[in-house]
């Protein structure tokens, strides 16, 4: 057994991201097998324990994640050629629940530094889209060895066969890779449910294509256990303290 980074570890067990992981270890608040370790760059074996203190626990216990409705035509992440950024919507008048529901967590400002999207959406897709402050929450959903199911409502063009089904669920690749199986079913003669466990750039967009047809809508209705449920369309809420991925 190899020693190896300490920060890639805790990234690893889903403590932190590695770029908490070496702010914590700098500020001195990562203990290994009960020492605390502060020096960047340190390596340990996989089979010791490593344990956070108070300071960093609280730390991810202050950082948010908020689901968005997102419509279509704003953005996932930084705003390009005159679209706006999803992260616009996250203020108090469009908290689900009013005002009072943002002023509870919150307090009296909102503090969106830190806030990125945790997995895309498509300009012109809508539904579900989390941003969060949290690296674990991030790890998670968009990390390289994530398998957390998201699900999608699809209205599409063209016939729908039962070779189209078979093809989409399992036979396709993209860019010279092949995709993971697929959850697919047929909801109604034009509308498709898909549930993946990746998230290639436009890949619903781009399965469809493949098998001759075409996505005109695409909602995002799920991710992981936490569901879209009645969100209205432009409006956010935050994680609940019970709810995770």
């Amino acid at each position: 057994m190899q020693p190896e980074r300490l920060s890639k570890l805790m990234a690893r067990q889903g403590l932190c991201s590695r770029r908490e992981a070496d702010r914590y270890i700098e500020r001195g608040w990562v203990m290994v097998d009960g020492e605390v370790v502060s020096t960047l760059g340190s390596k340990i074996l996989p089979s010791q324990k490593i344990t956070l203190n108070k300071q960093a626990r609280q730390t991810q216990d202050s950082r948010k994640t908020v689901l968005v409705n997102k419509p279509v035509g704003y953005v996932s992440g930084q705003p390009e050629d005159g679209y706006r950024s999803a992260i616009e919507l996250v203020r108090p008048e469009n908290c689900f629940g009013g005002k009072s529901a943002a002023r509870g967590p919150w307090g009296k400002s909102i503090n969106l530094r830190g806030f990125a999207p945790a997995g895309r959406l498509d300009i012109d897709s809508q539904g579900l889209l989390v941003m969060t402050q949290d690296g674990r929450v991030a790890k998670k959903l968009i990390g390289e060895n994530s398998g957390v199911e998201k699900e999608y409502l699809v209205r599409v063009r063209g016939q729908v066969t039962d070779k189209t089904l078979a093809l989409l669920r399992h036979g396709l690749e993209l860019d010279g890779r092949p995709l993971k199986p697929a959850i697919v079913t047929r909801l109604n003669n034009d509308q498709l449910k898909f549930i993946l466990k990746e998230g290639r750039k436009r890949q619903i967009r781009r399965m469809c294509e493949e098998v001759g047809l075409r996505a005109i809508g695409l909602k995002r209705v799920r991710i992981g256990n936490v569901r879209l449920g009645k969100l209205p369309e432009g409006q956010w809420r935050l994680l609940g303290k019970h709810e995770s991925f």
